[in-house]
């Protein structure tokens, strides 16, 4: 049977708990239809890049099938008709990933990369960088003292 990678995004108003109910019936219609679902990542909440159906951000979901394309058919016309669905997209892949995906690596490593930073959070501190010296007074202090531009 063909490999495919699902990706589907749901409204942000409903729950994770919902979202996992939504995974869940997914699963089964795959299985019923004489496929199987090898992993399911939930991505968490993201940003869309732009608005879709009014909403700015969505649950992200990926899901690992081996399955007919008849299953397939079916997974994607429930999807359709379903209102918590934004976007769905799938993928024919030659095999699947065993590792985690692309997006929760990213998360990983976002989340080591901020026990590293500095005081303010954005940058590491910068202590061996000399001090700047007296800065230039600004154009309104100039005025002030009769200075012309």
């Amino acid at each position: 049977m063909p490999l495919y990678e699902h990706v589907f995004i749901a409204r942000q108003d409903i729950s994770a708990q919902q979202v996992e109910t939504l995974t869940g019936n997914f699963k089964n219609i795959v299985t019923s239809l004489g496929g199987k679902v090898g992993k399911a990542e939930y991505w968490g909440v993201k940003t869309l890049a732009y608005r879709i159906k009014k909403n700015r951000k969505a649950h992200f979901t990926l899901l690992n099938i081996d399955a007919p394309p008849a299953a397939l058919a079916e997974l994607e016309r429930q999807e359709g008709l379903s209102e918590d669905i934004l976007r769905f997209m799938t993928i024919r892949v030659e095999e699947h990933e065993e590792a985690p995906s692309a997006q929760l690596r990213k998360r990983d490593d976002d989340e080591r990369s901020g026990e590293r930073r500095g005081p303010r959070g954005d940058r590491p501190d910068r202590g061996d960088r000399p001090d700047r010296g007296e800065r230039r007074p600004r154009r309104e202090d100039a005025k002030t003292e009769g200075e012309a531009f």
